[in-house]
């Protein structure tokens, strides 16, 4: 087994050239060995979907190997969106294997796997591993079933339980297209609500796209697109269509937590569950009688919503967005999907803003959230980010000196990384990325000024000691 391998936030990550071969076949191997062992292999199909990375079709096959090794039908949904491919494979009763890196750059990859009654815990990530064969040469696949229509139509007919026709009359929205697995849905979704679609940055060939990263170059086009289209609003995802992507008419984004937050309220939920990353004033906002703090990744979140009682809502700091149960929203049902979903909180959002009559920053400007930022410093290997934070939660003078400019550390919290709060009111919280050799670093401060100050110190002071 490669070293490169390894299950992170969601699903099992590395470079593409590890994972492409026996590797893949090993894995999935192992996945069906133990959903075997814990009744969960279902009804007799497995179903595959990718994204557009060049790496993607040739791992779809040897998953479809693996498959028909096990004497199953391998089911091939195509290019899909993750959540749409959950739902199908949840509503046949089969496994799913999804083959993608989500927003991780282009050369690596990833499997996230799916039992038949939703994404898998950490347990049976545990139980994967323990199932390892040691040689898994499979002959090729000799057929695989066509899935991409029935797969896509699902999908799209549980959204149109989100916006009646005419929710989005008078609005303008640019869909960034880029090589997200959603784009021609999005696009058919927000048509069919009423809104005037313009479709940009469309490609062929795979884009690394990081919803979070709101720096990246890719974005820069973002204000002159709004000024040449007269958009109201930039919407999109990442490549699997797991996290969302809102721009506001100004070209300032819209963060994660803040759509997570908006698509909550959006269902009426009675429980929010998110990671202890998400924006401080969840709780302070006094819509949602009950959130629970998690570390960072789906499998906690899904964990920590199981047994919650009423209209549950989980979502992450990247926007990605769960829903624990059906609901009814204006006569119309939405059903449930217990896996990250982009599509939820960009329409969610949309919708709010239209219903208050208001422009997308206009909304958000009412909203009392913290200002908050989050960024990565690359290449930094799993092994270097642990050393720093040991440092930091172990060397109590090295951490009051470290953090000397920003202010006196009032609280630490360790749920996921380490969060420091300080006399200023500020937070700085540092965690090793679970997808890619990267250091996240997530700020909060009393004023967008403040906020951008704490991060281009807290980036540059981290960078000082990893590099």
């Amino acid at each position: 087994m490669s070293d490169s391998l390894k299950f992170g936030t969601s699903g099992l990550r590395g470079l593409a050239s590890a994972l492409q071969g026996e590797a893949s076949r090993r894995y999935v191997a192992a996945f069906l060995v133990h959903l075997k062992a814990t009744g969960r292999l279902g009804a007799g199909q497995v179903f595959l979907a990718r994204d557009m990375r060049s790496s993607s079709p040739a791992i779809v096959a040897d998953c479809a190997a693996a498959i028909e090794a096990a004497g199953l039908e391998a089911v091939d949904c195509g290019v899909l969106p993750t959540p749409a491919l959950a739902l199908h494979a949840m509503a046949l009763d089969g496994p799913a294997i999804m083959v993608t890196g989500s927003h991780i750059p282009p050369d690596r990859n990833g499997l996230k796997f799916y039992a038949p009654d939703g994404e898998i815990t950490k347990a049976d990530e545990a139980g994967i591993v323990a199932a390892l064969p040691e040689r898994a040469d499979f002959a090729p696949a000799r057929a695989v079933r066509d899935g991409y229509a029935a797969a896509g139509d699902r999908y799209r007919r549980r959204c149109l339980g989100l916006l009646a026709p005419g929710t989005l009359n008078g609005w303008r929205v640019g869909v960034f297209e880029h090589s997200t697995a959603l784009r021609d849905i999005l696009v058919s979704l927000l048509t069919r609500a009423g809104a005037d679609v313009v479709r940009i940055g469309r490609s062929e060939r795979f884009i690394a796209v990081d919803t979070e990263a709101f720096n990246d170059a890719i974005y820069e086009p973002r204000k002159r697109w709004i000024a040449e289209h007269q958009l109201d609003a930039i919407v999109s995802s990442d490549g699997d269509a797991d996290r969302p992507l809102v721009i506001d008419g100004d070209g300032a984004f819209v963060r994660g937590d803040v759509l997570g937050m908006l698509a909550a309220r959006f269902v009426g939920a009675d429980a929010v569950v998110t990671p202890v990353t998400s924006n401080s004033a969840i709780e302070g906002v006094g819509w949602f009688p009950r959130v629970l703090r998690t570390k960072v990744g789906s499998p906690y979140v899904i964990e920590a919503m199981q047994g919650l009682g009423g209209t549950v809502v989980g979502f992450e700091a990247n926007g990605g967005t769960l829903l624990g149960n059906d609901v009814e929203r204006d006569g119309l049902v939405l059903k449930a999907l217990p896996t990250r979903d982009a599509v939820l909180p960009i329409l969610a959002c949309l919708a709010v803003a239209a219903g208050e009559g208001t422009s997308i920053g206009g909304l958000v400007a009412m909203l009392p959230v913290r200002a908050a930022l989050s960024d990565r410093l690359t290449d930094v290997p799993a092994v270097v980010s642990a050393q720093f934070l040991t440092r930091l939660e172990d060397d109590p003078d090295f951490a009051a000196s470290y953090f000397q400019p920003v202010g006196t550390i009032t609280e630490l919290s360790g749920i996921d990384g380490l969060r420091f709060a300080f006399d200023t009111g500020d937070t700085i919280h540092y965690r090793a990325s679970g997808n890619a050799p990267e250091l996240r670093c997530y700020v909060e401060g009393t004023t967008p000024g403040r906020a951008r100050e704490l991060m281009i110190w807290g980036m540059a002071a981290a960078e000082s000691v990893v590099r």
